[in-house]
């Protein structure tokens, strides 16, 4: 009876091993197929994803781009900085020059899309071109700045004396002629007006000559403030400009780009215009950052970009507003001088409207 009993047990226990070993068997199946089904489900969600930025990279719209060393670089370098990490709605080639006769050359050429020019400038090429050209948006109020050594305090301070400057035919010239007129000075007359071909070759020559007066636009006046001791800050061209009579304002840059480029690439334009605005407003809010961008991009040093940010006025205003307040002030050039923006206003399809 004992020997039945045990033999009926190890019966029921050989039965419960080999249960237990079919039931690990079929879990080791289905993990395995589970795996196997992970893995697979793996590579295709990478596979969809490589080929999703595949296709966001394919659909970006090269624009070529051009930029001033100076205040209009400097909105513009968190947009650099998002293109080159690949984080920009567009493909930016980007190019920063020292004077405005090479962004002229280049866009007038077809080799730059859109592109940072002096304000006036830009109603210039509107005329030379027949209307090939539009302003997108203004990108810089006043930055302008006279500063010496001297003890200048007004603008009849400069009687008899030399200024020198660089941006003859474009902002800087036409904006000091203003003012020095409104304030009853002659600039042919009652001083001279020394023009160099770059802001650098002003810095050189000011720090050359201890008694030099210059006027230059930030960041240059800070670059200025470095090599040279005891320089300082005499008059600020828009604070004069705002006490004249008239409602103008002094705008100093602007981007324009071709017309047909615009006309071929509405969207890819507007998304330009909605990264631009949001590189300016970094710039303004996250000065040490930006200042250290403009050093990775070579526009300034970070220390001098971070002390001249405040005063450079970058701005970013479109539409409606950028008309008004642009035209008002290519109004008052035009009333001075018509040379100075083309002989002529531009008319209402100057201004680039957003569709």
């Amino acid at each position: 009876m004992k020997k039945k009993l045990y033999s009926l047990f190890t019966i029921f226990l050989i039965s419960t091993l080999m249960l237990t070993a079919c039931g690990q068997g079929a879990n080791s199946a289905n993990s395995k197929e589970n795996n196997k089904n992970t893995a697979i489900a793996a590579v295709n969600n990478k596979k969809d994803t490589e080929e999703n930025k595949s296709t966001d990279e394919s659909s970006k719209v090269d624009i070529k781009l051009g930029a001033l060393k100076g205040p209009t670089s400097l909105g513009l370098v968190k947009l650099f900085d998002d293109s080159d990490n690949k984080n920009a709605s567009n493909n930016y080639n980007y190019e920063i020059f020292n004077s405005p006769d090479e962004v002229v050359t280049k866009i007038v050429k077809g080799e730059l899309d859109l592109a940072a020019v002096p304000a006036n400038l830009a109603a210039v090429l509107y005329q030379k071109t027949q209307g090939k050209i539009k302003v997108l948006n203004i990108n810089t109020l006043g930055v302008l700045y006279i500063a010496s050594k001297q003890d200048i305090k007004s603008l009849d301070d400069l009687k008899g004396k030399t200024i020198i400057t660089s941006g003859k035919g474009a902002t800087p010239e036409y904006a000091l002629r203003y003012v020095l007129k409104q304030s009853g000075i002659d600039p042919d007359k009652d001083l001279t007006i020394d023009f160099k071909s770059e802001h650098t070759e002003v810095v050189g020559a000011l720090a050359a000559d201890e008694n030099a007066i210059v006027m230059l636009p930030e960041p240059f006046l800070t670059v200025a403030k470095t090599k040279v001791q005891g320089l300082k800050t005499n008059l600020s061209l828009t604070d004069i400009w705002d006490k004249l009579p008239g409602d103008s304002q002094l705008v100093t840059g602007v981007m324009i780009g071709r017309s047909d480029f615009i006309d071929e690439n509405k969207d890819a334009v507007n998304s330009f215009l909605e990264e631009y605005k949001k590189s300016v407003e970094y710039v303004n809010k996250n000065t040490e950052e930006a200042a250290k961008l403009s050093e990775k991009y070579d526009i300034v040093k970070a220390p001098i970009a971070q002390k001249a940010i405040p005063s450079c006025n970058i701005h970013f205003v479109s539409g409606d507003e950028m008309q008004k307040v642009l035209s008002a002030y290519l109004k008052t050039l035009f009333d001075q001088d018509p040379k100075a923006v083309g002989g002529k206003l531009p008319d209402e399809n100057f201004y680039y409207k957003e569709a």
